[in-house]
């Protein structure tokens, strides 16, 4: 299972830049770079601080998706 993250898509909603993102939850920025690249996994309170931000569910904001075979 892949985890899939919506974050690019919320920040553009928001118009934020990633380094707003980061400072908002307390982490680095290449934090929130690795999170959009699907290089990283959220711990659950890093995930409910971003959903927090957008006024979103972490539900809203990642999901698992089978990989391709």
């Amino acid at each position: 299972m892949v985890l899939i993250t919506k974050m690019r898509e919320y920040r553009a909603r928001y118009n934020m830049k990633q380094e707003e993102l980061a400072a908002l939850v307390g982490v680095r920025r290449e934090t929130i770079v690795n999170l959009e690249n699907g290089r990283y996994n959220p711990s659950l309170k890093l995930a409910m601080d971003i959903a927090k931000v957008f006024s979103c569910t972490v539900a809203d904001l990642f999901f698992f998706k089978e990989e391709d075979k």
